[in-house]
């Protein structure tokens, strides 16, 4: 029996084009001669729906393309089946009133041949919102030829049942061990799995683990693309009966594969080792790329100051987008060094996209010279300051609106965790390319970018061959907004080496401050940092989206209020 693996790039909510695509690829599975095609979870709405779920009448549109589905592949492709996912309803008076469910279309007709058992709540997911848990495991009889093959089938986060692994506590159900006892030929884990750095180690053990309890074949199918702040990355695999890897699929691209069930297939994987900056350049290019393809954007803008922050979300965009279609601008005051324009200008000269020039001097003197006169007010210190940054904001959102362009926010994680940015200024934007990345991040994604383990990525994506990408003058610069005169970062909060370190253990480790002083920190300067990180919630709560990347973000999966008590 040959089975299709479909690693795809849904569209969120788009029913019937999700439906072509699975109607597609179909054709390409017919044509391999394939008798089962198999996609990730929710393939039929793409991953995550969210609160399209609570639409009625998506729903009943749904199953109208499951009637159509069915009868296009059996007068098309026979005995053909196909396996996706979708949103069953539930008939009765409770809510939620839904399941996460796998369909089975073959032969005209579709049933349901599975539901989720498990249902996550924690980080970006809020499963239980929308679906009810099923309460047990599902076997799918596929008869071919002589044979009746029993196929397990798990969706997602029914795999990860691992405390030992996935550290998020033992689940109540277990599905892996029921399924020892089903007697099953092999397993399918069905996932819309988003990308985080710590998962991709994780989800090859989990499933390992799950292979050598089995003793049985597993086949870990994961959807790609981006979907707002998510980043899905494929990188689906799998896994012989002792756990070894026979097949891995692409990362970050939708691939295809065909699986002969009969086959021996216990021989290893050969894989190119990839850097994690390569990954995570990799992560954001297709989370900028498949934001702003499925918002309807061609192109980018960018504020360009001669900074590293800019200059790297500057070189995702060309990645994204291609030179021609990203716009940088660069808006001088009087407080910019002539070395930052330069180096503004030198770097959309390398990456050979649209540049031009906006002074913003006149208009800040506009601005001062109007609260003087008409309001007997001097505007000075850190309103003045952000007054610039607002200045460049909005010239750089009414660009934006002229051209359609998209505009992209330049924030890192560093800055948007304490406050070091303007809201209505440097935040203006659609999306928040490197809002998951702390600053010394950048400064080693940069350099990784600029030295020749990055040749490969740099051939993929067209960016210079022959010369530094970022260059050495921006990353040998100190970290400065340039709003007053000779300004350093350091001058408001510590240096990125050390606000790093600690921001990790208080954002992502969850330490409080006895914690903290136990690993050796000062307590004066945790207590500023948590103050800083408290009062800038408002902020972040009015931020563009930020691409996520770690396993906390400082976007959806952050959930703190905002009025609260101080430290």
């Amino acid at each position: 029996m040959k089975i299709y693996l479909a690693q795809i790039n849904p569209v969120v909510g788009d029913l019937r084009g999700n439906a072509a695509k699975l109607l597609k690829i179909a054709s390409d599975a017919y044509k391999n001669s394939s008798d089962l095609v198999i996609t990730p979870e929710l393939s039929l709405w793409g991953y995550p729906p969210k609160d399209l779920l609570f639409k009625n009448s998506l729903i009943n549109e749904q199953n109208y393309i499951l009637d159509e589905l069915s009868t296009s592949i059996a007068k098309n492709f026979g005995d053909l089946g196909i396996i996706l996912g979708i949103a069953e309803r539930i008939d009765d008076p409770f809510y939620p009133n839904l399941f996460n469910s796998v369909v089975l279309v073959e032969k005209g007709k579709w049933s349901i041949i599975a539901r989720k058992i498990i249902l996550p709540t924690y980080e970006v997911f809020d499963e239980k919102r929308y679906f009810r848990s099923e309460n047990k495991v599902a076997i799918l009889h596929k008869k071919h030829k002589n044979k009746v093959w029993k196929i397990g089938i798990t969706i997602c986060e029914d795999l990860w049942v691992n405390h030992d692994i996935e550290g998020r506590g033992k689940h109540k159900k277990n599905p892996i061990n029921d399924l020892e006892k089903k007697g099953i030929d092999f397993l399918l884990n069905l996932s819309a799995s988003p990308f985080t750095l710590e998962k991709l180690e994780s989800r090859l053990k989990i499933s390992t683990n799950a292979a050598n309890y089995l003793k049985k074949p597993i086949i870990y199918l994961n959807q790609v693309g981006g979907n707002d702040d998510l980043i899905f990355d494929g990188n689906s695999f799998i896994l012989d009966k002792k756990g070894l890897k026979s097949k891995q699929l692409k990362s970050f691209k939708e691939d295809f594969y065909c699986w002969n069930a009969n086959e021996n297939n216990s021989h290893l994987v050969k894989e190119r080792h990839i850097s994690k900056f390569e990954t995570i350049f990799d992560a954001l290019v297709l989370g900028v790329k498949d934001y702003a393809k499925k918002c309807g954007f061609k192109t980018a803008l960018i504020g360009l100051s001669g900074g590293i922050d800019s200059a790297l979300v500057t070189v995702i965009a060309t990645a994204a987008f291609g030179h021609n279609n990203v716009f940088a601008i660069a808006m001088p005051s009087k407080w910019n060094s002539l070395d930052s324009k330069i180096d503004a200008e030198e770097l959309a000269k390398n990456l050979n996209i649209n540049f031009n020039i906006l002074p913003i001097n006149d208009i800040v003197k506009t601005f001062e010279s109007d609260f003087q006169k008409f309001l007997n007010t001097t505007i000075n210190g850190i309103a003045n300051e952000n007054i610039q940054s607002r200045i460049r904001g909005t010239l750089l959102m009414a660009l934006a609106n002229q051209n359609n362009h998209l505009l992209l926010s330049t924030g890192n994680k560093s800055e948007l965790a304490v406050g070091y940015c303007t809201l209505y200024g440097d935040m203006n934007g659609g999306l928040a390319v490197i809002g998951d990345l702390y600053k010394t991040n950048i400064f080693n994604i940069c350099n990784w970018l600029d030295s020749e383990s990055s040749i490969e990525a740099r051939k993929k994506y067209k960016l210079p061959l022959n010369s530094e990408v970022i260059g050495e003058k921006i990353l040998k610069k100190p970290p400065s907004a340039e709003l007053g005169p000779n300004q350093l970062d350091t001058d408001s909060i510590p240096p990125y080496e050390k606000l790093d370190k600690i921001l990790r253990n208080i954002i992502e480790d969850k330490d409080d401050i006895n914690q903290l002083v136990a690993k050796g920190y000062d307590k004066d300067l945790i207590i500023k940092i948590i103050r800083l990180i408290k009062k800038a919630e408002f902020k972040r709560k009015q931020a563009p989206p930020i691409l996520k990347l770690s396993k906390q973000s400082l976007g959806n999966d952050w959930r703190i209020p905002i009025a609260i008590s101080k430290i």
